[in-house]
């Protein structure tokens, strides 16, 4: 009689190997799915301030559920906040503090995939775990959630240029030679107001770009794997037909980041999970 091995739980990095191995597998598969145009479009709502208190309702009930889960991983995103305001208080980064810390809510959609498949899982009533975020890492979708991560950080990336060029023009090019004078220059100077008006102005076209893009298309790929052109259309209907309700949408993100951030970005652990979850009912309310 042939002796069956023992079942052992792996821990977290053997986990993700094998994920991520499982994930190589089916590499063809994936680069069919990130192409694909000829999958049915999926149709878009029409929306109201109804659907964002559902979608925040829904999101809290999710963090509830998973409360520790979702806190274990996200905690590494306070970690990162942190590392960019000591980054920042270098003289020579001083001036791209702001623009880093706001610009860094342009990637959020990617950062919380893995909140995505834990609210995917609930709604399906399947059992959730930490462990559950990584199966994204296995779904046929991967690879076209992987290069619209990559466009986000690319925006991420040119967003950082301009408010550098926008400085450079305004109170630069100079290093600033104290954060108090840095302060006060920004304040109490014409250059000052006028780097704060443009650099605004700016940064709420790169916002707006990123929403529209990004508003429903992760959670879709992970939903119903209809291919990466498709789901990028789709955010783009989303916003079109619903403007108001999405940017009030992306209004509430953002101030609830920027309330997440103080202090020293600890209420993050709480504001990225339930934002998450609650992304991925706001979609459900958007798509058909």
């Amino acid at each position: 009689m042939s002796e069956t091995a023992p079942k052992t739980i792996g821990n977290p990095a053997s986990w993700v190997l094998q994920s991520l191995q499982s994930a190589g597998h089916g590499t063809a598969e994936a680069i069919e799915e990130l192409r694909s145009e000829n999958r049915a479009k999926p149709r878009v709502r029409v929306l109201d301030m109804g659907d964002i208190s559902h979608a925040l309702r829904a999101g809290w009930e999710d963090f509830k559920a998973a409360r520790s889960d979702a806190m274990f991983l996200v905690f590494i995103y306070p970690l990162i906040g942190l590392g960019m305001v000591i980054a920042g208080f270098h003289l020579a980064v001083l001036p791209l503090l702001v623009p880093m810390v706001m610009g860094f809510a342009l990637v959020g959609p990617a950062a919380a995939i893995g909140l995505y498949e834990i609210s995917r899982r609930r709604e399906r009533r399947e059992a959730v775990s930490w462990m559950s975020a990584f199966s994204v890492l296995r779904s046929p979708a991967f690879a076209s959630i992987l290069m619209l991560a990559f466009y986000l950080a690319a925006l991420f990336v040119i967003w950082i240029m301009v408010a550098e060029a926008i400085y450079a023009a305004t109170l630069g090019p100079e290093h600033p030679t104290s954060l108090r004078g840095f302060v006060g220059d920004v304040f109490t100077t014409g250059p000052g107001w006028t780097m704060v008006v443009l650099g605004t102005t700016v940064g709420a076209a790169f916002a707006y770009a990123a929403l529209a893009i990004s508003i429903v298309s992760f959670p879709l790929l992970l939903d119903r794997h209809v291919g990466l052109p498709v789901a990028v259309t789709t955010s783009m209907e989303v916003m079109r037909k619903n403007r108001v309700i999405c940017l009030a949408w992306g209004a509430l993100v953002g101030t609830l980041l920027v309330l997440g951030s103080l202090p020293f970005f600890a209420g993050l652990i709480f504001v990225v999970p339930l934002l998450g979850h609650a992304t991925w009912h706001f979609y459900r309310r958007a798509v058909m």
